[in-house]
């Protein structure tokens, strides 16, 4: 027995119309395909980059000289192993890495806790992990995060 909550109407989901099977049926003659053209023939299907005998996308686009993305950027990571030799006199700082390039300029910072720190330093970077903002704060040092 149905719940009266249960019930649904019974137009919720007609059946299919039922295609090329006759102009008594609705669905002969052209079968809801229009007249003639691609679309219209068996397996006449048109793939999603087809511009209707336009020049395609992909072959207006430049091809040898490639494309610089306007919103990348590239970021250095450095391990808490490393710091120790790229540190002056107890600072690691940002500008310092960029002039001596060991930083490209426009690369952003990312300091990582593969290995071990002893010396308290200070820092600056872009991005740190966990672990190693624990590593260097538990050695005395502290974190600078850039924008």
């Amino acid at each position: 027995m149905n719940q009266l909550h249960e019930i649904i109407s019974a137009d919720k989901n007609p059946s299919q119309k039922r295609r090329g099977r006759g102009n008594a049926a609705g669905g002969g003659n052209t079968s809801g395909r229009g007249n003639k053209g691609q679309k219209a023939r068996t397996g006449g299907s048109v793939p999603a980059r087809f511009e209707g005998g336009q020049t395609p996308y992909y072959m207006r686009i430049a091809k040898k000289k490639g494309f610089k993305h306007h919103r990348k950027f590239r970021i250095m990571r450095i391990n808490l192993k490393d710091l120790a030799k790229l540190a002056k006199d107890g600072k690691l700082i940002f500008e310092d890495l960029v002039k001596t390039q060991i930083i490209k300029a426009g690369a952003k910072l990312k300091i990582l806790g593969e290995g071990d720190i002893k010396d308290a330093l200070q820092v600056q970077a872009h991005y740190i992990s966990k672990s190693a903002l624990d590593k260097i704060e538990k050695a005395g040092g502290k974190v600078e995060i850039l924008k």
